[in-house]
């Protein structure tokens, strides 16, 4: 296998094998856009992909169930590229002429943008195998249900798609960003995110009698108010332990003291072993916290994902692909998301990055994810597939090509 930095074998940009496929390319996100599934449930999306990859004149494997992975070249495998194609129980409100189709759901996340770059990249790479044979494989896996907790890429480590893979990259949208650049960041690029969820029970009453019961409203109040202040005193606050609740509901009535009440939200952690200190904290403090009103308390609280930490060889290697294919000042650094990426679980197997592909028109309106108006310029795809098929050729310098 020959491994190369840009420095070492200055390569020619893929740009004009990228364009000519743009066309195509477009027409297929906007299939799946109009078409999207929910995590588990890609089944049309993975057939899509998968009759792509064979016209491409690739071999492609499915996963379980849902799910795609293809290899390109011979020899050992150099690098695993990694796409999401799931998407969201969102209502769509773009009113593009390829609007979602299934009322509900969305690509509110952009995951049609992933899927359509890696497939981008796929076939460039078969073209340059071709042309002139790599000299070793580059591993492109298309992966469901990123959207659930702890995330379906536990799901295809576990059917072995990161065996004998030594490093791996993805992206991500980010409506922040203009098209035409991405954004980079060594070390922890999201952080890690929990889900709670608590459920009260206790004697219900009116309101005029409040010590007859246990007051449902009140102790939820207390739970929403007090846990993250205790939390923030009890965890380094450089930890940036943030839990913030999504649902609060109970009773029906304004005289009526309901016996029962729940509420759920996340809790977000920017340092991976915080995360599991605050974790551990977190069930405790719930339940201290409810004591004192006599509520009875079931907690679930779901573990989801740690942060995604980005080495700095494979954010390095991005970072050259993307000056030589989109310009030299293409590259511009990326806050730490407080958003989490089951991606993490990949790079806590094998070494790895993730970069944000700006998808804002210049000028244009900025979005934010899990919108149902987010509309990505699609221009961002060509981008896409420039830097992540340069990186993966220079990750793996083919025979012939300088």
């Amino acid at each position: 296998m020959q491994t190369s930095t840009a420095e070492e074998n200055p390569l020619a940009t893929v740009g004009p094998l990228v364009a000519p496929l743009l066309e195509s390319l477009v027409e297929f996100r906007r299939d799946i856009h109009a078409n999207p599934e929910l995590s588990h449930k890609e089944f049309r999306t993975t057939d899509r992909i998968y009759a792509a990859l064979l016209k491409a004149g690739l071999a492609p494997r499915r996963l379980e169930k849902t799910g795609v992975m293809v290899d390109i070249g011979t020899g050992p495998i150099a690098i695993a590229l990694r796409a999401d194609i799931d998407a969201l129980p969102i209502l769509e409100e773009t009113g593009l002429p390829y609007e979602s189709r299934n009322e509900g759901i969305t690509h509110a996340c952009g995951h049609d943008i992933h899927t359509t770059v890696m497939l981008g990249v796929a076939r460039v790479l078969a073209q340059l195998d071709a042309e002139a044979p790599l000299s070793a494989r580059i591993r492109v896996i298309f992966q469901p249900a990123e959207e659930t907790m702890p995330g379906g890429a536990l799901d295809v480590i576990s059917q072995g798609v990161l065996t004998d893979v030594p490093r791996i990259l993805a992206l991500h949208c980010d409506p922040r960003i203009d098209v035409g650049k991405v954004g980079t960041r060594i070390g922890a690029i999201t952080s890690a995110s929990d889900t709670i969820r608590i459920e009260l029970t206790g004697r219900g009453g009116h309101t005029s009698r409040p010590y007859l019961t246990e007051d449902m409203v009140f102790a939820l109040a207390q739970i929403a108010v007090n846990v993250p202040a205790v939390l923030s005193r009890r965890v380094d606050v450089r930890s940036g332990v943030s839990v913030v609740w999504g649902q609060i509901s109970a009773g029906s009535a304004p005289n009526a003291i309901p016996a029962h009440g729940f509420m759920s939200g996340t809790m977000r952690c920017l340092d991976n072993e915080a995360w599991f200190a605050a974790g551990e904290l977190l069930d405790s403090v719930v339940k201290q916290v409810a004591a004192p009103y006599g509520v009875a308390v079931d907690l679930q609280h779901t573990r989801g994902v740690p942060p995604v930490i980005n080495s700095e060889t494979e954010t390095r290697l991005i970072e050259v692909a993307a000056r030589a294919e989109l310009g030299e000042e293409s590259v511009v650094l990326t806050p730490q998301s407080m958003g989490g990426e089951d991606f993490a679980w990949m790079t806590q197997k094998v070494q790895g990055a993730m970069m944000r592909l700006g998808t804002r028109t210049p000028g244009g309106e900025t979005y934010d994810l899990h919108r149902g108006d987010y509309s990505p310029d699609e221009q961002a795809i060509g981008c896409g597939v420039r830097v992540m098929a340069g990186a993966a050729v220079r990750a793996v310098f083919p025979t012939g090509v300088a």
